[in-house]
């Protein structure tokens, strides 16, 4: 009986050993790519946004992580995604280098900003704190024929709404567009992939 309960204890010590080894190897994201600070949750304390890279993975995959501060002064982590921006060698390049940079991130006026440049279409996402939840509200497009005009995409998930519409570098925009569009809950950051993000 004795040998067995020893037995036991070895097992359970060793596949501790081993759970604690596999979430060092995950935790490999050590290049830091941006760190912002600004006041995101209205309390004249600066909150943290952090994006960091993993570059022993193939893919190079990068890491949103969002601190707010709290009552106490210190910062608490609140968001952590590594599926919002898309690795520099995608598997759906076959290993090649995307062309895309690693997104931009700001803080203005309370708001989390994120900015894109994805196949030369110029995308600005922003995000709205909400019991600790940064919800999608507004999403701008941009992308340039390489002549005279560009088009232009309008989203408010607040409102429903799309807009869009073509320029050609005028005060006056042409062939507006308006369509309603179903929003059934405001997607939160820590639930959206990149490849969501494009589906709007």
């Amino acid at each position: 009986m004795k040998k067995i309960s020893s037995s036991i204890v070895i097992f359970i010590l060793l596949f501790n050993v081993n759970l604690y080894s596999q979430n060092v190897n995950k935790n490999n994201f050590t290049s830091l790519i941006q760190e912002e600070v600004g006041d995101l949750n209205n309390d004249k304390c600066n909150d943290r946004i952090m994006v960091e890279m993993d570059i022993t993975d193939k893919t190079q995959p990068s890491r949103l992580q969002i601190f707010l501060s709290q009552p106490n002064k210190k910062l608490q982590l609140v968001v952590s995604s590594t599926k919002l921006i898309e690795g520099q060698y995608p598997s759906r390049k076959n290993g090649e280098y995307s062309g895309n940079n690693v997104p931009d991130f700001f803080i203005e006026n309370g708001k989390l900003i994120m900015l894109t440049d994805i196949d030369h279409r110029k995308s600005s996402y922003e995000f709205r704190l909400n019991k600790n939840n940064f919800e999608l509200v507004k999403i701008s497009r941009v992308i340039w024929d390489g002549k005279d005009t560009t088009f232009e995409t309008e989203i408010n998930l607040l409102a429903g709404t799309k807009l869009e519409f073509e320029q050609d570098f005028g005060p006056d925009k042409k062939n507006i567009r308006k369509k309603a569009i179903k929003i059934n809950s405001l997607p939160k950051i820590q639930d959206l992939s990149f490849s969501d993000l494009e589906k709007f």
